[in-house]
């Protein structure tokens, strides 16, 4: 199956940091997280995929068709998203979409009309009178109503209460699984994406470090802890991250190594575990002072 995105070796250097042979795909109908902490090039990636900047090397292609040959083309079948809608504040909605509706060949006018029925969207408001949410979701109506085959998000649920951001999900999940759209979700609440991603992508210091379905991902650690004085010297040179206070341990664990520990607890890993305990490990990692 062709993937609608398709990243290979992509380079950008700035003084200060450099994405190095960023490479993974996105298969249709799926939800990629995309991942990593403030500054590890989530939004650098994103922007060189769109040549919002001009990457220094490395290939991108969406639908099977090249960036650098076929931008027009290929922005005409994706949407992109940067938090909330931040268009001109004074400017009512319906001003917006006359403006935008026209950038778009497959524009539908009856489907635009059902988002806005959907989201609970008055097209008389100004952009200023948008919650955050909101904005989000009359972002994502102009995105569906000109028929996006791929949406890629940044941070979308940023800044959002737990109830709106579950909201939001949902509206992911929906789209994917009855309109066939495939989501690329950049995010630090590694949360969100426990709930609904399909794939993730990890990127530290600009390089990747995993691609990979995220059930796969997950199943492959365990979260190891309790007394320090029970943990195996061989484990304990093996476990990511590892932290001890007052006699208490904490560290992740291979999934095979984590068998038959007696004493200790060994629970579930999820996305924010194996996050900080890979970002953990390099810390510990450091010469002292």
């Amino acid at each position: 199956m062709q993937p609608v995105l398709a990243v290979h070796n992509l380079v950008k250097t700035y003084p200060s940091f450099q994405l190095k042979n960023v490479s993974f795909e996105l298969q249709p109908g799926k939800i990629m997280g995309f991942i990593g902490r403030n500054g590890a090039g989530k939004t650098t990636t994103i922007k060189s995929m769109l040549n919002l900047v001009r990457p220094d090397g490395g290939s991108v292609q969406f639908f099977g068709l090249d960036m650098n040959t076929h931008e027009m083309e290929i922005k005409q079948r994706l949407a992109f998203i940067f938090g909330a809608a931040n268009y001109y504040a004074q400017s009512k909605i319906k001003t917006i979409t006359s403006v935008y509706r026209r950038f778009y060949r497959r524009w539908d006018e009856p489907l635009y009309q059902s988002y806005l029925q959907r989201f609970g969207l008055d097209p008389e408001k100004k952009i200023k009178q948008l919650s955050q949410g909101m904005s989000i979701k009359y972002a994502l109506a102009l995105a569906l109503s000109h028929h996006a085959e791929l949406l890629i998000l940044d941070e979308p649920t940023s800044g959002l209460d737990p109830v709106s951001r579950d909201e939001l999900l949902t509206i992911f999940e929906n789209i994917v699984d009855q309109e066939g759209v495939s989501i690329f979700f950049s995010t630090h609440i590694t949360s969100d994406l426990d709930k609904n991603a399909d794939e993730i992508t990890y990127i530290k210091d600009g390089e990747i470090v995993t691609s990979q379905a995220k059930d796969s991902l997950i199943a492959s650690y365990r979260m190891v802890e309790g007394d320090a004085n029970l943990l195996p010297v061989t484990l304990k040179e093996r476990l990511i991250g590892y932290h001890e206070r007052k006699g208490q341990f904490s560290g992740l664990a291979r999934a095979a190594d984590a068998r038959d520990l007696s004493g200790l607890r060994v629970l579930p890993a999820d996305l924010e575990s194996i996050m900080i305990c890979t970002e953990r490990k390099e810390a510990n990692e450091q010469p002292a002072a």
